[in-house]
């Protein structure tokens, strides 16, 4: 049996729902340590507080502002510097636990704590999230003006951290490597027991997944549809027609993303990515102002499995031209090449030591 540390980051829950999928394949033989802050820790300590073999550890880590509806970079950095100011306080403690408790192997989620800690005990580690997409893909087919937003964003990725002996990127898309990143593997997106073992048909309705803010016309949209709609993420509240309101469940979110016509969301990886697998078309609503989620939508639709549309310019004839398509973006859809769990636990397993097993009772 080994031990493994693992940080994540506290925005959005992809990143949480990742690290469950790698930590329930990994628990079975080695003790697992998580560093969690905001809504990660609070997704998983759902799932992970009477564990015996998971600990969860929360720890302060960065999230996006928004201003006005959009993502706010400038605000996201301001609220940042307290974190930032404090950093080497809580790099001195996870190295104390590190040089405490000497784990098998260090993986990080794009968390940047946890790899500063690493280098300074000597450790290696490795990094598995999806945001290296960004320095490690060629990105050269985006048009001018994105790719220009894209590689601004880019720079800011090795702040985060640098120097994992394996790069792992995560991504319901795949585009060639730029040359100096032959160390980094592409794979497709992680997926929970639920949805690799799930037997997916259509129940003809629309599920809709909003993290914060419902896009002006969509609701309006929604509502002549013509067809029932679920919705996550905008809370609990009364139906309102054939539109049908969910606060966050993970048993029937996913209960309705199996047996859903179509998906209708942010343009976050793990989502997109969990929606193609069981040929569920997508229209990607990019936050306004989140460049990577720009990037995932056009990626989305180049694809052909589904259509992306700015929030602030989305039409009631953006949703019907949609619906209109579902059949063909469904023809367009690969399942098998959006599944990233094999490939990205082979290479995994590598850096632990073998399981012990209990040796098969002799028959007297």
């Amino acid at each position: 049996m080994g031990k493994v540390f693992y940080s994540v980051a506290g925005e959005g829950r992809g990143h949480a729902t990742r690290v469950r999928t790698v930590v329930d394949e990994l628990r079975h033989d080695h003790e697992v340590v998580l560093f969690a802050p905001h809504v990660a820790f609070e997704f998983l300590v759902d799932i992970y507080h009477d564990a015996h073999d998971v600990q969860l550890r929360r720890i302060p880590g960065l999230q996006f502002c928004y201003r006005n509806r959009r993502v706010s970079y400038i605000d996201s950095i301001c609220q940042g510097i307290p974190y930032v100011r404090n950093l080497n306080r809580l790099v001195d403690s996870m190295e104390r636990m590190l040089r405490d408790e000497q784990p098998d192997l260090i993986i990080t989620d794009f968390e940047p704590a946890l790899p500063r800690a690493t280098q300074r005990v000597g450790l290696p580690f490795i990094s598995f999230d999806h945001q290296h997409f960004l320095t490690s893909f060629d990105l050269s087919s985006l048009p001018m003006t994105l790719w220009l937003k894209a590689k601004a964003i880019a720079a800011s990725i090795d702040w985060f951290y640098t120097g994992q002996e394996q790069t792992l990127v995560s991504s319901f898309f795949s585009l060639p490597l730029r040359p100096e990143c032959s160390q980094v593997k592409s794979v497709g997106v992680m997926l929970r027991r639920e949805l690799l073992h799930a037997d997916p048909t259509d129940a003809q309705h629309i599920l809709v997944y909003l993290r914060r803010f419902a896009p002006p016309r969509l609701i309006d949209a929604l509502r002549r549809c013509g067809r029932e709609v679920v919705i996550y993420g905008l809370g609990s509240m009364a139906s309102d027609g054939n539109l049908h309101f969910r606060t966050v469940n993970e048993l029937g979110f996913l209960d309705d993303l199996i047996h859903c016509h179509a998906l209708i969301s942010n343009a976050g990886n793990q989502l997109v990515g969990e929606a193609l697998s069981l040929k569920k078309p997508v229209l990607a609503i990019p936050e306004e102002g989140n460049i990577e989620q720009s990037v995932n939508g056009h990626f989305l639709t180049r694809s052909g499995a589904g259509m992306s549309v700015d929030a602030g310019t989305l039409t009631e004839m953006d949703l019907t031209r949609f619906l209109d398509q579902v059949p063909v973006y469904r023809e367009c859809i690969d399942p098998e090449s959006v599944i990233g769990n094999a490939d990205a636990l082979s290479i995994i397993r590598q850096y632990l030591p073998l399981p012990v097993r209990k040796p098969l009772a002799q028959v007297a």
